[in-house]
């Protein structure tokens, strides 16, 4: 792998290149040079579509993030990728990201241009993009976050929530909130019901007794889990709440 291009172009204008979609009505053109335009934008780079931390975690905290960023003053966030229209498309529908922009960069022309372009014939991908984040504003780069010169796939500084932390909107992003319930259950209700009073998100699975005894010791629900730690039941949630009044 060859990172020797990998430098910041902050104060720099947005690489102006067309990149071809595949729309409802056929072949189009993204001109960057008018997409950027009078916009502030948030583009993250990664190495390929259906790729392990790009699907599980790059792509799903921006999608997840986006209210947050819309709050922020961002108008677009971009996903680019050294992929073709057909497979980030594809893409695109399976992670669900309907809010982002997706620019199937196949040709790596603007990744070249920001000095993003890397070899990975190592292992198969030939050119693709390194991993970053930039803002972008009326189409001059303000910021450039830029993974660390590593091998492999370093993920520590271009992600949704770095991002969000620069634009000084640190109490955007909520907890990862986690349940586990049982049908029938009033007790999950009132937890379920606490959380939607503050508009906090979060997922759930439906328990069974093996499961709740292996992962909490006890066979009650709701089990609740907030960003990786075991809270409790019901009460413990709306304590906890209760004690965290600025979420």
């Amino acid at each position: 792998m060859s990172t020797t291009a990998l430098q910041s172009h902050e104060g720099q204008q947005v690489p102006h290149v067309s990149i071809p979609v595949l729309g409802p009505k056929g072949w189009e053109k993204i001109e960057t040079q008018a997409f950027f335009a009078g916009k502030t934008v948030v583009v993250f780079g990664l190495p390929g579509a259906y790729t392990p931390t790009c699907s599980t975690s790059h792509v799903p905290r921006y999608q997840e993030l986006l209210p947050a960023f819309r709050a922020a003053g961002v108008d677009e966030v971009v996903c680019v990728s050294v992929n073709d229209t057909f497979v980030m498309s594809a893409w695109q529908r399976d992670e669900g990201a309907t809010g982002l922009v997706f620019f199937p960069d196949g040709n790596g022309e603007f990744t070249e241009q920001l000095g993003m372009l890397v070899d990975k014939s190592a292992i198969g991908f030939g050119k693709r993009s390194w991993r970053y984040s930039m803002l972008v504003r009326d189409g001059r780069i303000e910021k450039m976050f830029i993974e660390p010169d590593q091998p492999g796939d370093p993920f520590v500084v271009s992600d949704a929530d770095t991002m969000l932390k620069h634009l000084g909107a640190t109490g955007a992003a909520q907890p990862d909130i986690f349940l586990l319930t049982k049908p029938f259950c009033g007790h999950c209700t009132r937890a379920k019901a606490a959380l939607a009073a503050r508009g906090l998100a979060f997922d759930e699975q439906p328990s069974t007794p093996r499961s709740l005894r292996a992962v909490s010791k006890t066979p009650t629900t709701p089990q609740v889990w907030i960003n990786g730690e075991h809270v409790g039941g019901a009460d413990e949630l709306i304590a906890w709440l209760a004690a965290h009044p600025e979420v």
